[in-house]
């Protein structure tokens, strides 16, 4: 043999070898996505692909377990380059259907669905996806039509309450005189930890008259926390409804003496959603003064459609309330600013440097989250441990490293910011020297990701003290039980 060919066959024997390497590395992070463990499973498709980047597979896999992790924007990333290696690769049109359905791009999703069918017309899973993503287009298309915005009428002028009926059989809790009390906010959570619904009146009466609080709030709210007193801040609930109930059972229901911040995702992914919005409605109107709730990202039309509550609005009450819904969370405030000194957003901060308090003031907020923005932002961003800032894997917002961090607190004269949005094996974060803390507050999240849940209480001196906590049992609903078919991921 000679030197050329024995340099050939070394030569191939080793792209063997690490392609060989390159497929288990693809077979454990399988078993980490089989295992629900998607950071893992990430992370040796990362590896797998950096040995064999030529693989369409491998970018589907991760694509894939970048949707489960909500990085929609990274999702798209592989699926575009698993169509670049492989155009016939029709997991990767899915893969990117997918992840634009959940950015709201349903043009662009529609366009893959259309390729899909060509290929696998009589496929029923892919026409009933295709049919419905084409059903939400011409929707959206007809909205766009008949639309005239000052002229709108609003859900709450087309609801008469008084004439509503009150069934005879109906025995849960009542609304007396047209105000909620304390002993209603009792029943209320004992009413439906035992599977039963508030009736539709009362629920209408709670949105209407939580729609009038909240239109009179500012984007940006101020809230006094006084001496020796004790204020709590939540994280994301996502419509675990027994979790909640049981932050109120280890920290105490929410009271003038006990006030809450919840800080945005209320709903969508866990099964009981209608539950909780219920629930943190009735306290607001309750503690309008002492009970907090900021918007995030889930409070909004697209995510509702996708991850669930719109379903469940749907099968518990009606559309029409579903849409009332939507008005509502179009009033709940952007963030909230403690003791002058930290910012209590969902999400992060901004693209640029320049962004101040007062600019956060002047953003009409009465609207969908746009795509980019004060707004968007506030609602989608994300800290990052590097300096500087980064396109963001959601696909939405930003990345912001700890130099961002500083110079925003610095501008706005703030000790810190809390954040939400994101999974913590505690419950809890603290990035950015302590300057950027992130809390979450649904354990188990989605039944699956095994994290604790945590919440955060501080007096006037704005040091924060964490509690973690494990999920409680709830009865046998799977999460994402009323999401859209289009998240049946192949």
């Amino acid at each position: 043999m000679g030197d050329q060919q024995k340099a050939n066959k070394d030569s191939s024997q080793e792209i063997d070898e690490v392609q060989k390497k390159a497929e288990e590395l693809k077979n454990t992070a399988n078993e980490y996505f089989k295992a629900q463990k998607f950071d893992s499973a990430i992370d040796h498709y990362s590896q797998a692909i950096e040995l064999h980047p030529c693989c369409a597979a491998y970018y589907g896999n991760r694509s894939i377990a970048y949707l489960k992790t909500e990085c929609f924007g990274a999702a798209v990333c592989d699926a575009d380059k698993a169509l670049e290696l492989d155009r016939s690769y029709i997991k990767g049109y899915y893969r990117r259907a997918t992840a634009n359905m959940a950015l709201g791009k349903f043009k662009v999703a529609l366009k893959d669905y259309e390729t899909v069918m060509k290929v696998r017309a009589n496929d029923k899973d892919a026409k009933a996806k295709y049919q419905e993503c084409k059903k939400i287009v011409q929707m959206k298309a007809f909205e766009k039509a008949i639309s005239v915005d000052s002229n709108k009428c609003s859900v709450v002028d087309t609801l008469d309450l008084v004439n509503m009926i009150i069934e005879d059989e109906y025995e849960g809790p009542t609304i007396q005189d047209g105000k909620v009390t304390l002993e209603f906010m009792k029943a209320l959570i004992d009413h439906l930890k035992s599977e039963k619904k508030l009736h539709r009146k009362y629920a209408y009466m709670i949105l209407v008259q939580v729609f009038s609080v909240l239109k009179t709030l500012p984007s940006l709210c101020e809230i006094t926390v006084p001496e020796k007193s004790k204020f709590t801040v939540c994280g994301d609930i996502h419509g675990q409804f027994y979790d909640l109930v049981n932050i109120f059972e280890i920290n105490g229901l929410p009271s003038e003496q006990n006030p809450y911040l919840f800080n945005g995702d209320f709903v969508d992914r866990g099964s009981f959603s209608v539950e909780v919005i219920l629930t943190l409605f009735g306290f607001k109107l309750l503690y309008p003064n002492h009970f907090f709730m900021a918007r995030g990202n889930h409070e909004s039309e697209t995510m509702n459609q996708m991850y669930g509550f719109f379903g469940e609005v749907k099968s518990k009450y009606n559309a029409q309330m579903a849409e009332l819904f939507t008005e509502v969370y179009n009033w709940l405030p952007l963030c909230h600013c403690i003791n002058s000194k930290v910012l209590v957003m969902h999400g992060g901060l901004f693209s640029n440097d320049e962004v101040t308090l007062e600019d956060i003031k002047k953003v009409d907020r009465n609207r969908q989250p746009p795509d980019s923005g004060i707004m968007c932002e506030l609602l989608w961003s994300d800290p990052q441990p590097q300096k500087g800032r980064s396109q963001s894997k959601r696909g939405v917002g930003v990345q912001f490293g700890p130099d961002v961090t500083d110079t925003f607190l610095k501008k706005n004269d703030l000790k810190y910011i809390i954040r939400s949005h994101e999974v913590k094996p505690e419950g809890y974060e603290e990035a950015h020297n302590k300057k950027c803390i992130t809390v979450f507050s649904a354990p188990n999240y989605c039944d699956q990701m095994g994290n604790k849940g945590a919440f955060i209480t501080m007096s006037s001196d704005l040091e924060p003290k964490f509690t973690s906590y494990e999920a409680v049992p709830h009865p046998k609903i799977r999460p994402m039980a009323y999401a859209s078919s289009l998240f049946g991921f192949m």
